[in-house]
């Protein structure tokens, strides 16, 4: 699920740095109320990322109750109400949120919760809540180093244009994973004063590690769905694991030219490098039922949802990381809601492999066993169906997760008339 917190400093990640010393180098001098901190970043941020200001960056304080408006505006611009109950369907449907959720009233609790800085594009201000209670005046003093990077970057790139990608929910994950992750990397290598791979002890691992034994002091994070927590995380955490490589990598570009266009890239540094594109799946008319909403999930969030049903974190990322492409389309049907998702993946192993792991994901999910062959398996439980199915599209091996309402047939599209294109 995208998240809306992009040109922000959330507290999670700016907490990971609120340990280490950053000396005072000098430097310009700016006004405003965080003028002498932005005179000191904005040499070592243009040093980090290569780039300078085209024009010099405002900063200005805003309230607790101004951010909370700020962030309603942007849920409301973002994810309007018809997109976002599409997806909550969707991703209820895939067992990846509970069935009671107000997400809307959740994730504007949660973001209210994380959020202590933002960069605005429409107003090229960047904005530090002023509000220091509960320990955040040291994170506060650290986070215009953050939002610095997202007005350098919005002075070379467009950052409004990821938001475009409405009906590609992977494509925008990845790119905003590189702007988020960019400026993650930045922030925390001026604050550790070097490379963030070498300079933070343990590695990517230990970094993970802060943030959950950070959880307590963020209650709404803690208590949030495996989803919403792991998507909140990608774009700053594997954001910056990627920047990590591709800073390595020496292209002499910035991070956006090209930018990955799929979480695949930006899990597997290795395929963002060979240029591997995934494929764009077409889903012909439903067959039965009315069309509600249409997006795709990617490499990440296909690991989420067999992370959900199987609790393995290895069987879940072995069995997403061949995945080629995917397209899901949710419907309306007599006695609810029902989905159909296909997947393609890179080789008919990879298809397997994804196939028997979802096959438990059911199981598990059901609580009962499948009935039918390999190919074909279905299974019947707690007032609904599920058919999985292996096919070819194209030359290509794929997989079709079928979730309907006891009483539905499971043929809601014609599967030989999928398409793919980009191939």
């Amino acid at each position: 699920m995208r998240s809306i917190t992009r040109r922000a400093t959330v507290l999670l990640v700016v907490a990971l740095v609120a340990l280490s010393a950053c000396g005072d180098r000098g430097g310009a001098q700016y006004d405003g109320p965080y003028g002498k901190l932005v005179g000191k970043y904005v040499p070592q941020v243009e040093e980090q990322t290569g780039l300078t200001f085209k024009t010099p960056p405002k900063v200005e304080q805003r309230s607790t109750e101004e951010v909370r408006a700020f962030l309603e505006k942007e849920f409301n611009e973002n994810l309007p109400a018809l997109e976002l109950e599409g997806a909550t369907r969707a991703y209820k449907l895939l067992g990846l949120l509970p069935d009671t959720m107000d997400l809307r009233a959740f994730m504007l609790r949660l973001l209210g919760e994380q959020v202590i800085g933002y960069y605005d594009p429409a107003t090229k201000v960047l904005y530090v809540v002023s509000d220091t209670s509960g320990g955040r005046a040291s994170l506060v003093e650290i986070t215009p180093a953050h939002e610095l990077v997202h007005a350098l970057q919005d002075q070379y790139f467009n950052l409004d244009s990821l938001q475009k990608e409405r009906d590609d929910n992977d494509r925008l994950t990845a790119a905003q994973a590189v702007m988020e992750g960019q400026a993650t990397y930045e922030q925390m290598s001026t604050m550790l004063g070097g490379d963030l791979g070498v300079r933070m002890p343990g590695g990517w691992d230990r970094v993970r590690e802060m943030i959950r034994e950070n959880q307590t002091a963020m209650p709404v994070f803690a208590s949030a769905p495996m989803l919403l927590q792991e998507t909140l995380l990608f774009p700053y955490l594997s954001g910056a694991e990627f920047m990590h490589r591709f800073k390595g990598a020496k292209t002499g570009k910035p991070p956006w030219q090209p930018i990955p266009v799929s979480t695949e890239q930006v899990l597997h540094f290795e395929k963002y490098q060979a240029g591997e594109q995934p494929v764009k799946v077409e889903l012909p008319t439903l067959l039965a039922g009315t069309k509600v909403y249409e997006n795709n999930l990617g490499e990440f969030e296909t690991r989420l949802f067999l992370f959900q049903a199987l609790q393995d974190l290895g069987t879940s990322a072995r069995s997403a990381a061949g995945w080629g492409g995917d397209r899901y389309v949710v419907a309306n049907l007599a006695g609810g809601a029902g989905i159909v998702w296909v997947t393609v993946w890179d080789t008919p192993i990879d298809g397997g492999e994804f196939r028997d792991a979802a096959q438990r994901a059911a199981q598990r999910r059901l609580g009962v066993a499948g009935t039918g062959s390999a190919e074909v398996r279905r299974f019947e439980g707690k007032g609904r169906v599920v058919e999985i199915s292996a096919t070819t599209v194209q030359g290509k091996a794929a997989i079709i997760w079928t979730d309907v309402p006891a009483g539905n047939g499971t043929r809601l599209i014609d599967a030989a008339k999928v398409r793919l294109t980009g191939q």
